[in-house]
């Protein structure tokens, strides 16, 4: 294999466990799955979240937020149905519960939280349908604006909120797709017309509303919301057997595990499984990737310990078996560790080739991967389907890598991105394998496109991308400029420029810090912007 550049020394010096990632424990929430009898079926009220706000901007999803510390000194009587009825761990496959505690069901708090964060979405108070509306409106109108607490409006109003109409309906954790995570527990709430009408205040949501469950299901299928994982077999099920007989469904959601992982699916035929890898913190996991509705492609398996390939082999073949997707090839977008570390083993376990660009199986060489035809930029992979077969254009999108890919589907407006742009931990151009100009190029590109989602390497899918990228491009020039500026001062030496370019990066940051300020200075020098 090729000698490595300072990028993928820092690499290898985490999986030696040089700098390991501690994750926070998962934040305790809940979520409320208000329901009523409709004329075409069970219809739910849910909500579409703001683009502005950092979790799940624009996704759609059932009210509801996470345990505060002023919840915990809250009354609420009642408790709700079926605690009892469903295992603490809600039946989650140890890919998704490694490392996090789950013995605690019901903590202190929670149900205040669950029924404050009722109240601040929709209105609504289980316990105090006797208040009338407009002061009702007003107290929402009080805490949402910052000018009281919940815990003042309860003493005001001498109401306790009562918990006791919620009937549980499972429990499940963010993936672990970042350092944000949530632990959240559903819960059904029967609406009743005395309970007053739901209403989104726009803010932290965009808009709400009723629909049927079998509507918003057909919605995400065609592409036109996105919205996670839990909310989607709560649609299905809800569509299916109603929210009495499918309760048994919902609490114990075994059906929704492949293997040991479980299927995350956040719109249709792009299944997401994150892999524990040795990557660039706060980033802990590679986003693996398996597209198709038929013949399916595997991309960037990055974990290479044995256990995790097998993990995922057994995941991979409970998909063919549940849902009639089996992979034909694994792609890799670029050939760093963490993105191509799995490749070999998954290869040798399952006997599928390897795929990737010219660029990148030059680099690779050695590894002990048998690469197959190679990637080319512009060239478009069919794969065949039951539901249709899927057309993925390859894009090749130097600049962090001379040979990294992405993979549109064009006609679902989507883009595998790799490590183009990340959710959660930076990109970083490491001369003379990673360029400057060639990333801006590549980013324009992609800006270009308008798409609907893109699936990144590292941390959440990311929807509406085209301001991810612009964003990308306009930090990236703005960084160049204070670099141009020091370098007008007299400052040349890239390590004596950190503390005016770089001010707001942790010395441990440092090394890599200063290989940015070399590709940006090679950048200025092909422009003709300072002399070579």
């Amino acid at each position: 294999m090729s000698t490595g550049t300072s990028y993928e020394r820092v690499l290898g010096g985490l999986a030696r466990g040089e700098s390991p990632v501690t994750p926070k424990p998962p934040r305790a929430s809940a979520s409320v799955v208000l329901w009523r009898a409709g004329e075409s079926g069970i219809e739910i009220f849910w909500v579409r979240r703001s683009r502005q706000v950092p979790f799940m901007p624009g996704w759609h999803a059932f009210p509801g937020g996470g345990l505060s510390p002023a919840d915990r000194g809250i009354t609420v009587r009642g408790q709700p149905i079926g605690l009892d009825a469903a295992p603490a761990d809600g039946a989650m496959p140890p890919a998704v519960t490694a490392g996090v505690d789950l013995d605690e069901l019901l903590p202190e708090g929670l149900l205040a939280a669950t029924l404050r964060e009722l109240f601040e979405e929709t209105g609504l108070l289980p316990g105090a349908h006797s208040i009338d509306t407009a002061t009702r409106a007003a107290a929402r109108r009080a805490l949402l604006s910052g000018e009281t607490t919940f815990a003042e409006i309860l003493d005001r109003s001498g109401i306790t909120p009562d918990a006791g109409e919620l009937i549980y309906a499972g429990r499940w954790l963010t993936p672990p797709l970042g350092p944000l995570r949530f632990d959240n527990r559903f819960f059904l709430l029967p609406w009743r017309e005395e309970m007053g009408h739901p209403e989104v205040v726009p803010g932290e949501l965009a808009e709400g509303g009723w629909t049927t469950a079998r509507t918003a299901h057909r919605q995400w299928r065609d592409g036109e919301i996105i919205t996670a994982p839990p909310i989607l077999h709560i649609l299905e099920v809800l569509a299916e057997d109603g929210p009495h007989d499918g309760l048994p469904r919902l609490r114990v959601p075994s059906e929704t595990n492949l293997g040991e992982h479980r299927r995350v699916e956040f719109v249709p035929g792009v299944l997401l499984f994150p892999l524990p890898t040795a990557t660039l913190p706060p980033a802990s996991h590679t986003n693996c990737y398996l597209i198709g509705f038929g013949e399916t492609a595997l991309i960037d398996p990055g974990a290479a310990e044995e256990a995790e390939v097998e993990r995922l082999a057994g995941a991979l073949e409970a998909a063919g078996e549940q849902l009639g997707r089996r992979p034909r090839a694994i792609w890799l977008t670029h050939h760093h560790p963490d993105h191509a570390g799995g490749a070999a083993p998954l290869q040798r376990r399952l006997d599928l080739p390897v795929r990737a660009h010219r660029d990148t199986m030059a680099r690779l060489d050695g590894s002990g991967i048998a690469f197959g035809e190679p990637l080319a930029g512009g060239a478009v992979e069919r794969l065949a389907g039951g539901d249709g077969a899927l057309e993925v254009e390859v894009l090749h999108t130097p600049g962090h890598a001379r040979g990294h890919l992405c993979f549109l589907a064009r006609r679902q407006s989507w883009l595998v991105g790799g490590d183009m742009v990340s959710g959660i931990s930076m990109i970083v151009i490491d001369p003379p394998e990673g360029h400057m100009g060639d990333y801006l190029e590549s980013l324009r590109r992609l800006e270009a496109l308008e798409l609907r989602t893109l699936f990144p390497g590292h941390g959440p899918t990311l929807t509406r991308p085209s301001a991810k990228f612009r964003q990308y491009i306009e930090h990236r020039l703005w960084r160049e400029g204070r670099i141009l500026e020091a370098w007008r001062d007299g400052v040349t030496d890239p390590w004596k420029m950190l503390p005016t370019v770089y001010e707001d990066v942790p010395p441990i940051a440092h090394p890599l810090a200063v290989r940015q300020i070399e590709a940006h200075l090679e950048h200025l020098r092909e422009q003709g912007k300072i002399e070579p």
